[in-house]
């Protein structure tokens, strides 16, 4: 039987990109690149809507366990929601997910671990993320000086967290089932990380949010989008974590790669070219 969705076996574990669907957004969020050139870039990649993008999440399964990585946006944008659709296709129910591994907690990322109820989606899972990450959405300081839409974004995280409290776990730098590495990758959000899974000879990077759109991003690395905490630390994790991964010809996964879902990355004039990847 085919595997409906694109997937990737390093080791013992099976990767599945798991789409969420798109969420609708503009060009006009990035920095550092006049608008005209973003969108010519877009068009050039042949993207219909060049300010739409689209959400993975992705499904870890080997050794025992089923490890979701992010949750997607579920009932919180008509566009989204679409991970638990995807999860089916795997023959993947909630309830049999062990582990929701985060990158970071924004509202694309954290939306689907909440039912419209605000219940736990996930309710035998354990939540892990790094703790500058629970640190920064529970700081009532930056709450108190964030703008109105970035409060959402704070209430949410917390309502989040709350909800999977008893459940809720901090990476401390040992493996996650003996093979997956939580890297930091700080910058888009002060906790935010990627996982590696390494075997003797494969590695697989999922890298959250280095970018966001990725034929853009890529080619410039020095473009910025207003969702960043820290524009100039993300730039520089994303000019650092290109360059190793370009320069150890590593495979990536990301959760705005595109619906392809993995990718592998090679230096081009005086940036980088995905190459969304088969193998």
């Amino acid at each position: 039987m085919s595997h409906p969705l694109p997937f990737r076996q390093i080791g013992d574990f099976q990767i599945t990109a798991l789409s969420d669907g798109t969420m609708s957004a503009s060009l006009e969020l990035l920095s550092g690149i006049e608008n005209a050139d973003a969108n010519a870039i877009q068009q050039s990649a042949r993207i219909a809507e060049p300010g739409d993008i689209h959400i993975n999440c992705y499904l870890i399964r080997g050794r025992g366990r089923v490890i979701l990585v992010d949750a997607g946006t579920g009932p919180l944008n008509t566009t989204g929601g679409q991970l638990i659709a995807s999860l089916a296709a795997t023959g993947v129910s909630p309830d049999d997910v062990d582990t929701v591994l985060l990158t970071h907690c924004h509202p694309d990322h954290i939306g689907g671990l909440l039912d419209p109820e605000k219940q736990p989606v996930f309710k035998h899972a354990e939540i892990m993320l790094h703790p500058l990450e629970a640190q920064h959405w529970q700081d009532d300081e930056k709450f108190s000086v964030a703008n109105e839409r970035a409060q959402r974004n704070f209430r949410l995280a917390r309502q989040t967290l709350n909800a999977y409290a008893q459940k809720l776990r901090f990476f401390n730098g040992d493996k996650i089932a003996g093979a997956i590495l939580p890297l930091g990758l700080p910058g888009h959000t002060p906790g935010h990380t990627g996982f590696q899974i390494n075997t003797d000879d494969q590695c697989l990077l999922i890298w959250g949010d280095i970018v966001h759109y990725p034929h853009i991003q890529s080619a410039h690395p020095d473009v910025s989008i207003l969702f960043d905490t820290d524009p100039a630390q993300a730039e520089q994790t994303r000019k650092n974590i290109m360059e190793h991964a370009a320069s150890k010809k590593m495979l990536i996964a990301g959760m705005h790669l595109g619906q392809a879902g993995f990718a592998r990355i090679v230096r081009a004039g005086n940036g980088y070219r995905m190459v969304w990847s088969e193998h």
